[in-house]
């Protein structure tokens, strides 16, 4: 049993999420059901590549598996996971053709943005994410959003299939995408509805075993007495797939006043989270930790003991596993090309003007 709530869309309607910082976008951008599947591309350009990032950096994704890589620094598009080697022949030589030509485009975005708004220097980024969500039920979601050093700066809303500005400096971009003679509004909804949603099912076919697969969460509860009250600790890792509801529970309400990490990989493809709650326990008082996920037929309530520094609760025997530095990948989208188009390629890559 897994809660709904775990499986929010990123767009409903008009209803937009705010563009968030780098890398908390490429972990955070949304949170799948497992009876649905996703893909979403991602990609940004730099102002100043020797901030330790490539200046254009591509990243793909199925569910919350990267599936493919591209940046500036290795000029090859490559596969992120072995069954993404099933593609058909050519196709890693032709998207690196393909990503090359956008990478000139992102240059040309990041300067023409930095113009906008009035920047002549210092680090600043050019993002997009766009992509499909398939329901088990058949429905299609759809995203297509931009930002701008960290913040929204343009999205589509999928009721009119029109570009809405967020924020002045991106009002030419979006009177540009919604006029009669580019309608990029449509060419998208054509993206989602055939091209997207086509090479997520087979993205999905071809590695079915690796996206699919059900791993339980371990569970550690702790806490630290500071006078009169106690920062209680609730570990949850080993976990796979990434969606997971973690939560404090007092007696049988849920303790609101919380803090998160955010969800975070392990090296062998799991996934770990970290919620902390600090208390003023009362006699007759029971904290528990609350998981819900996909692995499990009922949630779990670990109850945290005072007499006792921590409690252990082994969902499943696998072995501890080390929190992996926090790769920035880039992201990615698409360019006509002779007339051929691609599961993360369409039209043509918007340029600033």
């Amino acid at each position: 049993m897994f809660s709904s709530s775990l499986c929010p869309p990123i767009y409903w309607g008009r209803r937009r999420r705010r563009m968030l910082p780098l890398i908390v976008l490429l972990l955070h951008v949304s949170a799948v059901c497992s009876d649905s599947h996703s893909l979403r591309y991602y990609y940004t350009g730099v102002s100043a590549p020797g901030s330790g990032l490539p200046e254009f950096s591509i990243v793909g994704y199925v569910d919350d598996r990267e599936i493919v890589n591209y940046n500036s620094d290795s000029g090859r598009y490559r596969p992120k996971v072995q069954w993404m080697e099933k593609m058909e022949d050519g196709y890693w030589e032709e998207n690196t053709q393909r990503s090359k030509g956008t990478e000139a485009v992102m240059r040309h975005n990041v300067r023409t943005a930095m113009e906008r708004f009035n920047q002549s220097g210092g680090f600043h980024s050019f993002q997009r994410m766009t992509g499909c969500e398939l329901g088990n039920d058949g429905g299609i979601t759809g995203y297509d959003q931009f930002g701008y050093d960290g913040r929204e700066f343009l999205a589509l809303d999928t009721q009119t299939w029109t570009y809405v500005p967020t924020m002045a400096q991106a009002q030419i971009s979006a009177q540009r995408l919604n006029s009669p003679e580019e309608q990029w509004g449509e060419r998208w909804k054509n993206y989602l509805e055939n091209i997207c949603t086509e090479y997520l099912k087979k993205h999905v076919e071809n590695g079915r075993e690796d996206l699919e697969r059900r791993v339980r969460p371990q569970v550690k509860v702790s806490g630290q007495e500071k006078g009169d009250t106690v920062k209680l600790h609730c570990q949850v890792y080993g976990f796979h797939p990434r969606a997971v509801d973690v939560k404090w529970m007092k007696n049988k309400d849920e303790v609101h006043s919380y803090e998160t990490t955010h969800v975070l990989p392990n090296p062998d493809g799991t996934y770990q989270i970290r919620v902390s709650a600090e208390v003023t326990p009362k006699d007759g008082d029971r904290y528990s930790c609350y998981v819900d996920h996909h692995s499990l037929e009922e949630p779990l309530y670990i109850v945290w003991e005072p007499e006792k520094s921590s409690v252990w609760v082994i969902a499943v025997v696998v072995a501890v596993v080390v929190v992996a530095g926090i790769g920035i990948g880039g992201f990615i989208f698409y360019k006509r090309r002779n007339g051929r188009q691609d599961g993360h390629h369409f039209g043509r890559i918007l340029r600033l003007q």
